[in-house]
């Protein structure tokens, strides 16, 4: 700030009411009721990555026999997939809590001095967290799609047509997403 820009902020902190000054001080201060955003957007990626490694652990304890129950190749990859969708659902709830902390509270130092703060992570404005958040989304929305896939039984060329043109559909989309890097 310079010795000019200081002494007129000076002058208009003097002019304000002492009403003004209190809701100002309110009204900053109402931001940390993103903690609450942070804490269980924080405890819900927790949550989904636990169900998602439990989901695994099942696969492989089922695949080894040592629980009843029989998985074929399908239900396998049926299952693990779906392990994968609440990873990546995990991981939009961890960029969420860490967009909105520093947007709103402060820069996560712990992250920066150590030097380990990746770019996915880096958010300098709403958009840049909309934008983060939304390539997530299309990701997971590609892996339900596929794990719905896995899953269809197709009766006519009509269904396997549709198929084939709704995987054409999501790569010319995946396409365009990296070529204008949303």
């Amino acid at each position: 700030m310079t010795e000019r820009s200081s002494s007129n902020h000076d002058a208009v902190k003097k002019e304000q009411h002492i009403a003004e000054k209190i809701f100002e001080s309110a009204l900053w201060s109402s931001r940390f009721i993103v903690l609450l955003g942070v804490v269980f957007g924080a405890l819900s990626a927790v949550v989904l990555f636990l169900a998602g490694s439990m989901e695994i652990l099942t696969v492989l304890l089922e695949y080894a026999g040592l629980t009843p129950g029989h998985l074929d190749h399908e239900g396998i990859l049926i299952a693990i997939i779906g392990a994968v969708d609440f990873y990546l659902i995990g991981l939009v709830l961890l960029i969420f809590s860490f967009g909105i902390y520093e947007l709103f509270i402060s820069e996560l130092d712990v992250a920066r001095v150590g030097g380990e703060f990746g770019s996915i992570l880096e958010v300098s404005t709403l958009d840049d967290l909309k934008n983060k958040i939304i390539k997530v989304i299309i990701m997971v929305l590609i892996v339900s799609f596929f794990q719905r896939i896995l899953s269809m039984e197709f009766s006519t060329a009509m269904d396997m047509l549709a198929m084939a043109v709704s995987i054409g559909v999501i790569c010319i989309g995946v396409y365009y997403l990296g070529r204008h890097n949303i």
